[in-house]
């Protein structure tokens, strides 16, 4: 069975559940809040967002949560910026 994904985003990820965490506070309650990690066993890509293999980010033109209470960010090529990796 494949796994269910969203028809209008050109990547998706498909994650195996590893653990399921209820999150506490600083004093060791626990609060109403999970933390599920994964692990990535599968990886679709739209090929109309790939440029000579390699996935273009800003083609497909992804937005960001802000941190306003509706601030949202889009990426695109006029902020993109290299940064090289030290040896």
């Amino acid at each position: 069975m494949a796994a269910p994904r969203v028809q209008e985003s050109p990547v998706s990820f498909e994650c195996r559940v590893t653990r399921v965490m209820q999150l506490d506070k600083s004093d060791g309650e626990p609060v109403d809040t999970w933390m599920v990690p994964g692990e990535v066993v599968g990886v679709h890509i739209d090929r109309a967002f790939l440029s000579d293999g390699v996935y273009d980010t800003t083609a497909a033109r992804p937005i960001l949560r802000g941190g306003g209470l509706g601030d949202y960010f889009e990426v695109s090529r006029s902020t993109l910026f290299q940064m090289r990796r030290p040896a």
